[in-house]
């Protein structure tokens, strides 16, 4: 397995392993999303390769705030299904976590869905801990 940077070439790929995450948006939209996301500065798209295939997928970003220090968060993970229990999540979380140490940041965090058991065992096996509930709150603009 290897893990790097995505490139554009990587959209395609992407976009499938998002799909199995959350509803993806069309062809289009998906590609102008990637595109900003790459050219972010603080931003990081990872992805982990096997046999030729991208399997895995990581959406990293610097997010600075007032009431505490600046940490890195995981926006998304997504390993493809036939792919799980492979150890490609982890090695793109430590992935990430090497990248915000390299930021000198203090922490990584992610948010996960309650309803993601299997999701949530992963991350505490690797050493995660639940620090807070929240609701999320949306307005469509």
């Amino acid at each position: 397995m290897i893990v790097r940077d995505a490139h554009p070439g990587d959209a395609a790929a992407v976009h499938r392993l998002i799909g199995q995450l959350a509803d993806a948006p069309g062809d289009a939209a998906f590609g102008a999303r990637f595109e900003r996301v790459l050219a972010e500065d603080g931003h990081r798209i990872i992805v982990a390769e096997s046999d030729g295939s991208v399997v895995g997928v990581l959406h990293v970003f610097e997010r600075p705030a007032l009431e505490k220090p600046c940490e890195a968060i995981v926006q998304a993970l997504v390993v493809d299904s036939d792919a799980r229990s492979s150890g490609v999540g982890e090695a793109l979380m430590r992935e990430a976590e090497a990248w915000a140490q390299s930021r000198k940041l203090g922490s990584v965090s992610l948010y996960s869905g309650e309803h993601r058991k299997r999701a949530h065992a992963f991350y505490e096996r690797i050493g995660y801990c639940k620090k807070a509930t929240s609701v999320r709150l949306e307005r469509t603009l």
